[in-house]
């Protein structure tokens, strides 16, 4: 009499919902509105998703970064409907897309969500116009500080600003879509100069590396990431010359049958003044099965291995 002590699976099966009408059926894009509808696991990649269809309809792609924060206007009577309007931003190639509004959302079920999403043609491509007029007007309010700064820091605004404009060309066929009467040469051709000065100065600026006698193995290294970032080591002056001074104290040391070659390492950037406008300190610590001279190359080998993986600027302490 032991079969009565057995135990029986159970197997739900959810009930599967049925899709909306707006989902099956969208309403189909005017002259002056966008319409689409999206699916995924959350609200937010649902939305993203609906964009990709909104934004491919005008020739450009629609990346999955998405950030959102959702206001929710509530009607008449206190209901849980009502139209919302998401204040949020999705990167079309990196470019941010605001000024929608997502019309109704489902969710269908286990980590699948829908949702149907709405853009004024007009409020886009204003609100993109907008954003492209006030990152020039910041780029060029910045500049005018920047004049009296050394020669790195002008460097690094100019990458940092010519980084910025990066998707404009796609903002701007996306905002000639919008309106065929749009003409965007005119940010095009600031795009340029900001462009032009920033390689302008790149080809201008020189560094040269000085050491002490224990870091001239550590001169390769440096020099091989200063040209990595296609700037010029050269001896010369002038306020585009720039020195770097690297220095090492080393204490020779055995472990485990390992000779060490333990290296106190300061390096530091000077301006044509003799301002100190960069520096670093690194303890790097060779090895080798060997000799001595192995053990300090090998810290020589382990500098390189730390500028690929860190960067030339964050080594000797100088952003460019």
């Amino acid at each position: 009499m032991l079969s009565g002590c057995s135990t029986q699976k159970r197997v739900v099966v959810a009930e599967k919902k049925v899709l909306p009408s707006w989902y099956t059926n969208p309403p189909k894009s005017t002259s002056t509105e966008l319409y689409a509808v999206g699916s995924g696991r959350d609200r937010q990649a649902a939305i993203t998703d609906a964009l990709t269809q909104m934004i491919s309809t005008l020739s450009v792609s629609v990346s999955s970064k998405f950030s959102a924060t959702t206001v929710v206007r509530e009607g008449l009577v206190n209901s849980s409907s009502g139209t919302y309007t998401d204040e949020s931003t999705s990167e079309v190639k990196e470019i941010r897309i605001s000024n929608y509004e997502l019309l109704d959302s489902q969710n269908l079920g286990f980590k699948n969500y829908a949702v149907l999403v709405k853009s004024n043609k007009r409020k886009l491509f204003l609100s993109m116009k907008k954003e492209i007029e006030q990152n020039f007007k910041i780029i060029e309010a910045e500049k005018e500080g920047v004049k009296r700064l050394n020669m790195i820091k002008q460097l690094s605004f100019y990458k940092k600003s010519r980084d910025s404009l990066d998707s404009l060309p796609n903002t701007l066929t996306i905002m000639k879509e919008l309106d065929g009467r749009f003409s965007g040469s005119k940010y095009l051709e600031k795009a340029e100069a900001i462009k032009a000065k920033y390689e302008n100065l790149r080809a201008t600026i020189t560094f040269s590396i000085e050491s002490n006698a224990n870091a001239k193995n550590l001169i390769a290294p440096v020099a091989k990431g200063i040209s990595a970032k296609k700037l010029n080591i050269a001896k010369s002056s002038g306020n585009k010359h720039f020195k770097i001074f690297i220095q090492s104290k080393i204490q020779r040391a055995s472990s485990y049958g390992f000779t060490l070659a333990r290296s106190a390492i300061t390096i530091f950037v000077k301006e044509y003044t003799g301002n100190v406008i960069g520096s670093n300190k690194l303890n790097i610590t060779g090895q080798s099965n060997s000799s001595y001279a192995i053990a300090k190359e090998n810290v020589a080998v382990k500098l390189n291995a730390l500028i690929k993986k860190d960067g030339i600027e964050k080594v000797i302490g100088l952003q460019f």
